[in-house]
């Protein structure tokens, strides 16, 4: 992933008269609906199996790319599985004749990016929407390449000076002395932990369809960017579809936003629809939430309020979403979190990156296996049978049988994540123990992984957890730009929907 050096509030002040131009002043929240992956799925012979064997090896490798490490895991034999990842549509281009394109939503990444004809996808079989029923579009006629010179082409290359990048575009030395070069940035690379793709930036009009709240005469308008960079894929790794980074670096959503709509990029959420895999599940979608307001004291409100954790700074990965975890309970029991996961050192190691992109919550392996031990201990007194065999064949442990569903709801011991702020999160038994049948026999699995040992790998740097967007499922999760903080509350996310795409 690139690594953007500059602070985001200094970036986006420099960027401000290069970015997006809003047409017409947005001061209203905007409510977007967020698609999962599942609904996507062409594969029918996919099964909860499947996917959850996928999901593990999907979170696993997108965490060890955050922490530089080499995938020391023995490749597995297994059709390519659409994941657990939430989309969205954007427009690209003049009104008059939009593109429409489908993005990832991920606040683990920086970059608004989709592909445009001629595009190569290599490792692309089996993934959502591929192959595609249509080429993707070639570069939209309305936007325009981003020079070598400017901040944007500097973000994008990792912070690389606009003199070393203009000399790769082959300006003459004269145009590089006066900062009058006019070629086009060169293309950039950037990865992610399961694909990586070379693009090009450019900048044009994109449109955000959404519901405005509340509701305007037209409601279903969209918002208009008239000058938004983002970049042209034209060959990709097992990334067909494109993704709209929402992360802290100067290339994201939120931040270009930021440079002209305050109210909508200072605070932005989403709540995911519970789904344990099965797609009936997903009839609503998702509520994404641009500007989401916080509740007025004065205001009835049944729902539970936000608790807050503050982010933490990471100086060699500033575009990530870190806050500190402190400790975890299992029923009764507290077991403290290692400490590399509660605050982040002056090198970039530690904390805990809040992911929309991976699926399963990821500790080091000292923090897991006191979790994992704990858990099976409280299991094992409650009379389940542990499930080894099936462990390796799922890609998650402990897992254990049982007869009766309600029976096992009872008795299943509670889960709770303790971050710093005085923010404790009791997640529901779905979210973190799903049933499923294997071998024609019921079983449950913890859903919660090892990202390996944090202790030793100084060197690499990068995040020591990942809290992945299976755990955050029947929550609200704001993310508070202004206050810098991450907010948690329970919520019924269809229900929310409704609500907000209506008012």
């Amino acid at each position: 992933m690139s690594i953007l050096s500059a602070p985001l509030l200094l970036l986006c002040t420099l960027l401000s008269l290069q970015f997006p131009i809003l047409d017409g002043f947005q001061s209203n929240p905007l409510v977007l609906p967020l698609t999962h992956s599942l609904s996507h799925s062409q594969n029918p012979n996919f099964t909860v199996l499947h996917h959850l064997k996928s999901c593990a090896l999907h979170s696993a490798a997108r965490h060890r790319h955050r922490r530089h490490l080499p995938d020391r895991r023995k490749q597995v034999s297994l059709p390519l599985s659409p994941g657990s990842d939430y989309t969205f549509t954007a427009s690209v281009g003049a009104p008059s004749a939009p593109t429409v394109v489908t993005l990832y939503m991920d606040t683990g990444s920086d970059v608004v990016w989709f592909p445009c004809s001629p595009f190569e996808c290599i490792l692309c079989e089996g993934k959502p929407s591929y192959p595609f029923a249509t080429p993707p579009p070639p570069p939209p006629l309305a936007s325009r390449p981003v020079t070598c010179g400017g901040a944007a082409c500097s973000a994008a290359h990792s912070g690389l000076p606009a003199s070393d990048l203009c000399a790769v575009a082959a300006c003459s030395l004269d145009d590089i002395e006066t900062s009058s070069c006019s070629a086009p940035c060169p293309p950039f690379y950037y990865a992610y932990g399961d694909g990586s793709l070379i693009a090009r930036l450019r900048r044009g009009p994109l449109s955000l369809p959404g519901s405005a709240v509340p509701a305007a005469a037209s409601s279903a308008a969209a918002l208009h960017l008239k000058n938004f960079t983002f970049a042209c894929a034209h060959s990709a790794l097992a990334e067909p579809i494109g993704v709209a980074g929402f992360g802290r670096g100067p290339l994201s959503l939120p931040a270009q936003l930021a440079a002209l709509s305050p109210s909508l990029a200072a605070r932005f959420s989403y709540c995911l629809v519970s789904h344990s895999f099965k797609s009936d599940r997903l009839l609503r979608p998702s509520p994404l939430i641009l500007g989401r307001t916080e509740p007025k004291s004065s205001e009835p409100d049944q729902d539970p309020p936000f608790v807050y954790t503050p982010l933490l700074h990471n100086p060699k990965h500033p575009y990530f979403y870190s806050v500190g975890l402190e400790s975890l309970s299992v029923g009764p029991s507290r077991i403290p979190a290692s400490s590399i996961l509660r605050s982040v050192d002056r090198k970039g190691n530690g904390g805990m990156v809040v992911d929309s992109g991976t699926t399963f919550t990821m500790l080091p392996s000292d923090t897991y296996t006191n979790l994992a031990n704990e858990f099976d201990r409280q299991m094992s007194r409650a009379g389940f049978e542990r499930a080894a065999e099936a462990e390796d064949e799922i890609g998650l442990r402990p897992c254990y049988y049982y007869e009766d569903r309600k029976q096992w709801r009872r008795r299943v011991p509670g889960l709770a994540l303790h971050f710093s702020g005085n923010a404790s999160v009791a997640l529901p038994r779905r979210n973190y123990f799903m049933g499923l049948e294997s071998g024609g026999r019921r079983l449950g699995c913890l859903m919660v992984t090892s990202g390996g040992d944090a202790s030793g790998e100084e060197d690499y740097g990068g995040p020591a957890g990942t809290l992945g967007n299976f755990q955050q499922q029947g929550f609200e999760v704001v993310y508070d730009l202004q206050a810098k903080r991450v907010g948690f509350a329970r919520r019924r996310c269809a229900a929310l929907w409704e609500e907000m795409s209506r008012a």
